[in-house]
């Protein structure tokens, strides 16, 4: 499944569990955000992973520490043009698809950069 695929998948689904999207793909010279929801009072950015193949490691093993810092640069620019949302919860969520498998993680990392 290409990137745009499970993008969709995860989109959909997150969906289906009462998210709503806020921005998808927005990008600034820092990095993009894939999906960028509000779950009840909580905005979740979430970065959304596929992998076809796992004998190349898993899609959640390829968000090391440096696309996390990216991910949380990024987001405080959305953030900054988004000064009413500046203050409700956030949390970074991961979305990954492997072998089709998709697998949803609340706060699977931490703000700290």
């Amino acid at each position: 499944m290409d990137g745009s695929g499970a993008e969709e998948r995860a989109l959909d689904y997150l969906r289906d569990q009462g998210l709503r999207l806020l921005a998808r793909n927005w990008r600034c010279k820092l990095g993009e955000l894939d999906l960028v929801m509000q779950d009840g009072e909580t905005i979740a950015v979430i970065e959304v992973r596929s992998r076809a193949r796992s004998d190349r490691g898993t899609a959640a093993e390829t968000i090391d520490f440096r696309k996390q810092a990216r991910l949380v640069r990024a987001t405080r620019v959305w953030l900054a043009r988004r000064p009413d949302l500046a203050e409700a919860p956030l949390r970074f969520d991961v979305v990954t698809l492997d072998a089709g498998a998709l697998e949803w993680r609340r706060e699977a990392f931490d703000v700290q950069e």
